[in-house]
């Protein structure tokens, strides 16, 4: 049931967009949004899909303990397509490379070492034309299936239940509109992660920069002393940021300056960069690393107008936490129940239990058995969701 699920589920184009002004961002997220719906009340569960595309869920149990949250996410991100996604399952991988459909791409365990724990379980990938969506339609079937095995249990030996569907969470835009008394839930948990070997209570600071540039298109032909390559500024600017804090260069807490869109010509260019870090102080110094590439390069092209925007995106669930430790806790002693290791791991990105966190509700970040995300070469490991199913159902067990 809960391959058919995923299945399903990935087959619906949700991908989000970052360049909307509507909310949900995109129309076709509602596909999900009210099949999930559906499903919810098929199976007898309370629940209000809200005016944003917040899809709330209520399940009762036993009232002298807490109530206790799981949120996934249902839009996809944008780095690959999103439509047209044809999985391929395959059972008792023996190891190997793995051909992605007729694409020419091959999931190989020399790069991807994951694999090399995947002998003799069921994979889901990818045809190499789109990405497969598994962030997070593994996490949206991993409660669903949760929210079956829960209604298993007496009501007086669980904990109540709420469930929270967001979209635009790909965009940063996930817990806008979160309903803290809506939700209702002390502490929740979000399954967005990778392997269900490792939590976390960590992610990073964020900030996202916009840099516009006008230049002065002259005939090339006449242009000494006149022209102002807009494009050739921005290349400038760009090379006066570190070279070494960027993703490719960084890993564990070391944050970074990420260039996500270029565009240009001679009259105007255009940036977008993340900005990423764990530590608030660090944070701060990548932004003054960017006001000092803007010094320079203004420096450099003085007929150049250069606007540089920096906005915060989310914070570090960390302090928190940290402060409601009951979340964690609880974790803890619920793999400690089913005899299973657990690490925590810093989040190099962020998810939307960070602003969850900030509004009131301490929500760690689980795993979804699926790995590789946002891109054609996810992949997901059919063992790994169910053991998270089994996870999921522990939580909630008195």
């Amino acid at each position: 049931m809960l391959l058919n699920r995923f299945l399903k589920y990935v087959k619906i184009d949700t991908q989000s967009d970052e360049k909307s002004d509507l909310t949900p961002s995109t129309k076709k997220q509602y596909d999900l949004l009210k099949l999930l719906q559906k499903e919810l009340t098929e199976m007898g569960v309370k629940n209000e899909l809200d005016e944003y595309g917040r899809l709330y869920g209520w399940l009762e149990g036993n009232d002298n303990y807490p109530r206790i949250g799981l949120c996934s996410h249902v839009d996809t991100a944008s780095e690959a397509s999103g439509a047209n996604v044809n999985p391929t399952v395959i059972e008792q991988y023996n190891g190997g490379d793995i051909e992605l459909g007729k694409s020419g791409l091959y999931l190989r365990p020399t790069e991807f070492k994951h694999l090399e724990e995947c002998l003799h379980k069921t994979l889901i990938v990818t045809d190499g034309t789109t990405l497969l969506g598994a962030d997070d339609k593994a996490g949206v079937s991993i409660i669903m299936e949760t929210i079956a095995e829960y209604k298993k249990l007496p009501v007086e030996k669980r904990y109540p239940l709420s469930v929270l569907f967001t979209p635009d969470e790909e965009i940063g835009r996930g817990a806008e509109h979160f309903d803290k008394e809506k939700y209702s839930a002390k502490f929740a948990y979000t399954i967005d992660g990778d392997t269900p070997k490792k939590a976390s209570i960590e992610n990073f600071n964020a900030k996202s920069c916009s840099v516009h540039i006008i230049g002065k298109s002259i005939h090339p032909g006449s242009a000494k002393n006149l022209m102002v390559n807009a494009s050739r500024v921005l290349t400038t600017f760009l090379s006066y940021l570190p070279d070494k804090k960027v993703p490719e260069k960084t890993e564990n807490r070391q944050g970074f300056i990420h260039i996500t869109e270029l565009s240009g010509s001679v009259e105007e260019a255009n940036a977008h960069l993340i900005i990423r870090e764990h530590d608030k102080a660090k944070l701060e110094r990548l932004v003054d690393d960017i006001a000092i590439a803007k010094y320079k390069t203004e420096k450099k092209f003085p007929l150049a107008k250069i606007d540089v925007e920096v906005k915060e995106s989310y914070k570090n669930m960390f302090e928190i936490i940290e402060q409601n430790p009951e979340c964690k806790l609880h974790l803890e002693e619920t793999y400690k129940r089913l005899d299973l290791p657990l690490e925590y791991e810093p989040i190099r990105g962020g998810t939307d239990g960070a602003t969850f966190s900030f509004k009131g509700c301490p929500c760690p970040n689980l795993g979804t058995g699926s790995y590789n995300h946002h891109g054609r070469y996810e992949f997901a490991v059919l063992e790994e969701m169910e053991q998270m199913v089994k996870i999921c159902v522990e939580l909630f067990k008195i």
